[in-house]
């Protein structure tokens, strides 16, 4: 039962001090001593570095990931693409896309810069489209009434073929081959042969952007203008391969989606190098098989952001080998860089979670209060520890 003590005045919350479950000691029976000092000193120490680090931890944004099922309906997707070709000119390469839907995207141009680079690596022009037979017709040289014929070929509605590129349209429409620019009017008019000695030694490097429906598919970068025939999707090379074709690449950049605001994200292909030791005569096909998997990144500050993550697996394939009798036989596939995707039915939710004030206050209570009771008990042992030897010292007992 609490005591009043003598003196003390009648309160109106006097009868309050019977709940008071922290009692007070006279500060004549406290005994402070040096190691108790110490001890107070480090646990003070220890509490102040582990608040802080709590404080830290509290303030800080963590991410926390979660996998579920796909439910969205979003049908397209983006290919954010760059790269460098050391070793093939911009005119030989044709970028196409296609899809288990059956969509088509033959010489993707409209959304893609294909830049020349000199056999140094420097960058020489920068167009949407280069096409070494993509002319105008000066009247003074053909005429006012001037119709080109179209080597034979199907001829567009107006029935003429003026450039050399329109003839090349013909050609690919009859599905024939375009391997003797040489012998045609329009060409040898334009200077379309000088026009490929003078990038023969040149480099290319793609970049832009490409827009896909979101099933698996394939897009690739390979010689030769790309046309249907029936079912088949087929590139005119015939003219090229004498030349050579060594595809060694370097993959600046590739992802699928937008980048997420503030979060550098290195996909596993940026930065590839393949420097293929690519003998004479040989043809090589670079193949990628990428995993594509859904991304949600739900931020604290920003819009939700929805892209797209990857893995990938590469097997390269040389396309032309030597028979029995040391020819060279053509090539059994189409040389180039090809890039096969597939869609993962799952989505990686990633958010943005930061610790709460609740949950940091309890936790700063608890490392305080825990920290002080090991330190009262560690204080209380080195106290009796001490009283004890100085006993023994007293009455000669002490080792």
């Amino acid at each position: 039962m609490h005591q009043r003590r003598r003196g003390e005045k009648e309160t109106p919350f006097t009868g309050l001090k019977k709940f008071d479950a922290y009692a007070k000691t006279l500060d004549d029976f406290r005994v402070k001593t040096s190691t108790g000092a110490i001890v107070t000193i480090a646990c003070g120490i220890i509490i102040v570095i582990l608040f802080l680090g709590e404080y830290f931890n509290y303030r800080s944004v963590h991410v926390e990931s979660s996998l579920i099922v796909d439910t969205g309906k979003k049908e397209r997707m983006d290919i954010v693409l760059d790269i460098t070709f050391p070793k093939i000119p911009c005119y030989i390469l044709t970028l196409d896309v296609m899809d288990v839907a059956g969509a088509h995207q033959n010489d993707i141009e409209h959304s893609v810069y294909k830049i020349q680079l000199s056999p140094e690596g420097v960058e020489l022009k920068r167009e949407k489209t280069i096409e070494l037979g993509d002319s105008e017709v000066d009247p003074k040289e053909v005429g006012k009434n001037y119709c080109g014929e179209c080597g034979g070929a199907q001829p567009p509605e107006s029935g003429c073929c003026n450039t050399c590129e329109e003839v090349r349209q013909a050609y690919a429409r009859s599905g024939w081959s375009f391997n003797r620019p040489d012998k045609i009017e329009q060409c040898v008019r334009e200077g379309y042969m000088q026009k490929i000695k003078e990038q023969a030694n040149q480099g290319c490097r793609i970049r832009g952007n490409i827009r896909v429906n979101k099933v698996a598919g394939n897009f690739h970068v390979a010689p030769g203008k790309s046309f249907q025939r029936g079912a088949a999707h087929v590139h005119d090379i015939v003219q090229y391969l004498e030349q050579g074709l060594d595809f060694s690449h370097e993959i600046n950049r590739l992802s699928f989606g937008v980048q997420v605001p503030g979060l550098q994200i290195k996909n596993p292909l940026d930065g590839q190098v393949v420097q293929g030791n690519i003998q004479q005569g040989e043809l090589y096909m670079f193949q990628y098989y990428l995993k594509v998997v859904g991304t949600r990144y739900l931020s604290l500050k920003n819009p939700p952001v929805l892209t797209n993550q990857f893995s990938v697996t590469q097997f390269n394939r040389n396309l032309q080998y030597k028979d029995d009798n040391g020819n060279i036989r053509p090539p059994s596939g189409l040389p180039g860089v090809f890039f096969n995707f597939d869609i993962s039915p799952m989505v990686v939710v990633q958010k943005e979670e930061r610790k709460s004030f609740a949950s940091f206050l309890t936790t700063v209570c608890a490392i305080v209060g825990g920290i002080f009771t090991v330190f009262s008990l560690l204080d209380g042992f080195i106290w009796r520890a001490e009283r004890s030897l100085r006993r023994k010292i007293e009455i000669g007992k002490a080792l």
